[in-house]
């Protein structure tokens, strides 16, 4: 597990569901801790592709974000993200279920804030 969190009312829509960009930026959070790990360093997001909203969120849900690295580049990382939902106020269906999935792409990046490469071999 990458991060865990709370859904709070600040992060809800007009319907009372959670935004789905909130729930990107979790996923991005997520992501970029792995992708950090990954390059002993630095990293920015540069692409977030085919990100899939399968079940709303509520308030009160915990979301729980997974990552796993799909492939490594001379300074790229892609990583495939869920977010699975448990829901503590109402009994649910399954005790976690899956709510969004997507991926990432993050670059390595120097302190000028250029592309770096990394030893991709510690990690193969």
């Amino acid at each position: 597990m990458l991060l865990k969190t709370l859904a709070m009312p600040n992060n809800t829509n007009a319907n009372g569901d959670v935004f789905g960009g909130w729930i990107m930026s979790q996923m991005d959070i997520g992501g970029a801790i792995l992708a950090k790990q990954i390059s002993l360093g630095r990293v920015v997001t540069v692409q977030a592709k085919k990100i899939n909203f399968i079940h709303p969120i509520s308030i009160g849900d915990i979301i729980n974000c997974y990552g796993k690295c799909i492939k490594i580049g001379t300074s790229s990382i892609r990583i495939k993200i869920e977010i699975w939902v448990k829901r503590l106020y109402s009994k649910p269906v399954k005790e976690k279920y899956l709510s969004t999935y997507g991926t990432f792409i993050y670059v390595a990046i120097d302190k000028s804030g250029k592309p770096r490469k990394f030893n991709k071999k510690k990690f193969i």
